[in-house]
């Protein structure tokens, strides 16, 4: 980073889970790579005082809002990151850009179309007048994700014809794990779907380079009701006695068609027991394939169909040499990137494109086109899994 960037002023609103995988992003991001702007963990809001002064000293934070009204309004700040439940995403992130602010909001964009329809529409009009606004797809930023999509537009697989796509999770498989919000639909808007479906059908779409047109889903609750949450130590919770209803998926599973033609089948659930994050996404072509899993996200596997059969096999692509996408600023090759590299990545991207007064990818347009994703699965299963258009 040169002395002389401008600095970028960011209030973080939320300091849970995301607030600490964002903050990772704007510390590190600045001091591993030259950025055109210095990011400034100037300001980061919460409810809680005594939490958040916690959060502030942890993390890395200058000052500290128990309003995020009051940060938002405030002159010193250029940037909202909005790390808080899907439920108060629309209302900041419309406030934030109305106030002339950048805004970076966490994925899923919204817990409806209606909301994240809104979202798009603030963002277009923000944009008239120099405010920027992204979602936080951080997965698009694994080096690994890059290069297949890479090779898929390079033409290296050739016509794709199917996809698959997974995310497993089994921290609820157990019975007895605690109600969060996350299960809660009026705070998560839905369950599996919205939390980690959503990466998945933003990864198919952003590597293929191509739209979901229909789906036939089916979702299921498997524990229809688990003990109240009463506390949380750090990204665990404790129950009590008290038991509440489960009021979203716990797995969802769903077909579809690509908008160049391809077929896909797409799974998530959190009750996958032994897989931790396994999100799995394979693409097959007329020429190739490659596949790709985040527990190994180094590796991205890749068999050319064009080579001779009598040596031909998958073939394991370390993606940690130089000129594999965003690795120069790291480590020697082999030395291997983790999870938290995609928020720094995501930093770089969101920073550079403001810099340079371009559109930060994936957009609001680009949250929007997934809860459209995600609307058609809920309403395909609960119309007997019947299929179902996504609006263009």
């Amino acid at each position: 980073m040169s002395s002389q960037s401008p600095p970028l002023n960011v209030a973080m609103i939320g300091y849970a889970f995301m607030g600490a995988a964002h903050s990772q992003g704007w510390r590190v991001a600045p001091r591993f790579f030259d950025l055109p702007l210095s990011p400034v963990q100037h300001l980061i809001c919460g409810r809680n005082p005594e939490n958040l002064a916690g959060a502030a000293a942890n993390l890395g934070w200058a000052h500290t809002e128990t309003d995020w009204r009051t940060a938002i309004a405030r002159d010193d700040v250029d940037l909202v990151d909005i790390c808080t439940p899907g439920n108060t995403h629309a209302e900041i992130a419309i406030a934030a850009l109305e106030a002339g602010k950048h805004v970076l909001c966490e994925k899923p964009l919204a817990n409806s179309v209606a909301e994240a329809e809104q979202m798009a529409a603030a963002a277009e009009k923000a944009a008239a007048n120099g405010a920027k606004a992204m979602v936080g797809f951080t997965y698009r930023r694994v080096p690994a994700i890059q290069l297949a999509r890479q090779l898929v537009a390079e033409g290296e697989l050739g016509e794709i014809r199917q996809v698959r796509a997974q995310y497993l999770q089994d921290w609820l498989a157990d019975p007895e794990a605690p109600l969060s919000w996350r299960l809660q639909k009026d705070v998560a808007g839905s369950g599996a779907l919205g939390d980690i479906g959503a990466h998945i059908a933003d990864a198919v779409q952003f590597i293929t380079g191509e739209h979901i047109t229909g789906v036939a889903g089916l979702t299921e609750t498997f524990i229809k009701e688990r003990p109240v949450e009463t506390e949380r130590v750090g990204i665990a919770g404790v129950g009590g006695e008290e038991r509440g209803p489960v009021t979203v998926d716990d797995a969802a599973i769903w077909l579809a068609r690509l908008s160049g033609g391809a077929i896909s089948t797409f799974e998530a659930t959190r009750f996958a027991w032994g897989r931790k994050n396994a999100l799995r996404i394979e693409i097959n072509g007329t020429q190739g394939s490659v596949a790709f899993d985040l527990e190994r996200l180094n590796e991205l596997q890749y068999f050319d169909a064009r080579e001779p059969a009598r040596t031909n096999g998958f073939r394991t692509i370390l993606v940690t040499e130089g000129e594999h996408p965003y690795i120069a600023a790291w480590w020697p090759p082999g030395h291997g990137l983790g999870y938290e590299h995609g928020f720094t990545h995501q930093v770089v991207d969101l920073v550079t494109a403001l810099a340079e007064g371009n559109q930060p990818e994936p957009s609001f347009a680009d949250g929007l086109r997934v809860q459209r994703v995600l609307d058609a699965v809920e309403r395909s299963s609960a119309e007997n899994s019947t299929w179902t258009a996504v609006p263009a």
